[in-house]
């Protein structure tokens, strides 16, 4: 195992330092961005992930990027590490809801960096981290994890303003705990207990704090903030052969692969009129032909399915007839569109929703999209996102996807090498 992994089995969470960044041109973020994530914690007044650290994870190595933008896009070429990198954001995402490890990283041996060696014991790990500002100032998430021979987490570290918050360390493999300590600040300076080591502690500890010191709610707020933030991620895969099918009428939340289209469509053309004319008018810029209106059809069997309207007495094209591009086209519209009451993510019910800002995750931007539909999602996507209370972290080719989003204002691009 290498030096940032062959101590990780047995690493408390205090000697976690600050992810290395290798300077611009030498590492895996190439070039200089704006919005680093390094802005004044005022800018920020909802809870937002402005840096995703990849200390080791797959083929990314001491990195960390820069998020604070409200639109950005990773650009570069197959082998990068563009999907990783969203990758490990979705599994902090996760992590943050309450989701047991297994299910964050459900191929954990792929995330570990290919050349880490296994110790005399047969361990091998990855480390991530990110950086969320907001209201309570900027606080930095650690955690490291073990892979093999088992999943765990084996450390885990929250900072605010250089103080740590809370640590975690695997102090006895035999035992599937950590031991935990958090910041009280009152008669006992520092509270331990064990933790599970399968889920996130920062997660899991409203559950163990009270709030009677102010150390305690010193705690509880950089843990709430960093909940909020990872917790509102609605991670988006657009895919055309599930779209085409009429779908039963349901509640109308879009899951991830977008294969309720034409129910949501059929809620959102009553409930958010203006947004859906909006929608149309990106469908009228993306698509081929005429449009008149996106809209939804009833059929016989009480089922759903989508239509394009061409002109007033045409007959409608049902949305099963339009390519693969044109439908992820539509599907990232409408999702750039609509809030978390329409997408299916589970934020934080104790806070309101105009406190919480909902973040996109979306792999491959522009897979299957012509250069006209590119300009067009960013320049939606920047117009959407700025406002505040939408964010986009997504993926884009190195040749054409970044190309057209370096020239919409609004939007950030991160340079990826192999």
């Amino acid at each position: 195992m290498d030096a940032l992994t062959s101590t990780l089995p047995a690493e408390s969470a205090e000697s976690m330092g600050p992810a290395p960044v290798r300077p611009p041109g030498s590492g895996r973020a190439r070039g200089s961005v704006p919005g680093s994530g390094t802005a004044p914690a005022s800018v920020f007044a909802l809870p937002v992930v402005t840096e995703l650290r990849l200390s080791a994870f797959a083929s990314h190595r001491g990195a960390a990027f820069p998020l604070g933008s409200p639109v950005t896009l990773f650009a570069g070429p197959s082998g990068s590490g563009k999907s990783s990198a969203l990758r490990a954001y979705e599994a902090l995402a996760r992590l943050g809801s309450g989701a047991e490890l297994g299910e964050a990283f459900p191929d954990p041996a792929g995330c570990v960096p290919e050349r880490a060696k296994a110790d005399a014991q047969g361990r091998r790990g990855f480390r991530i981290g990110c950086t969320v500002q907001g209201p309570a100032g900027s606080v930095r998430l650690d955690l490291a994890v073990q892979a093999e021979p088992e999943l765990r987490i084996v450390g885990e570290r929250l900072t605010a303003d250089g103080r740590i918050l809370l640590s975690t360390a695997l102090r006895d493999p035999g035992r599937s705990c950590v031991q935990a300590a958090w910041h009280t600040a009152g008669s006992v300076a520092v509270t331990r207990a064990p933790l599970p080591d399968d889920r996130l502690g920062t997660a899991m500890l409203p559950l163990r704090v009270s709030g009677r010191t102010d150390g305690e709610r010193a705690v509880l707020a950089a843990v709430e903030q960093v909940v909020v933030a990872l917790r509102s991620v609605f991670a988006c895969d657009p895919q055309p052969q599930s779209m085409r099918a009429p779908v039963l009428p349901g509640e109308g939340r879009l899951r991830r692969g977008c294969d309720n289209l034409a129910a949501v469509l059929h809620r959102t053309r009553s409930e958010c009129v203006r947004r859906h004319a909006r929608l149309t008018a990106a469908a009228r810029a993306g698509c081929a032909g005429p449009v008149s209106e996106v809209g939804v059809e009833e059929l016989a069997d009480g089922t759903l399915r989508a239509v394009i309207d061409r002109a007033a007495g045409s007959v409608a094209t049902p949305l099963a007839r339009l390519g693969d591009g044109e439908l992820r086209y539509l599907a990232l519209a409408l999702v750039l569109l609509t809030g978390p009451g329409v997408l299916a993510v589970d934020q934080v019910a104790e806070v309101p929703g105009a406190l919480q800002c909902l973040t996109v995750l979306a792999d491959g931007f522009d897979r299957g999209l012509d250069r006209r539909q590119v300009a067009e999602l960013a320049s939606v996507a920047a117009s959407v996102c700025a406002d505040g209370h939408l964010r986009l972290v997504g993926s884009v080719s190195d040749r054409d996807g970044g190309a057209f989003a370096r020239e919409t204002d609004g939007v950030t691009v991160v340079d990826l090498v192999p």
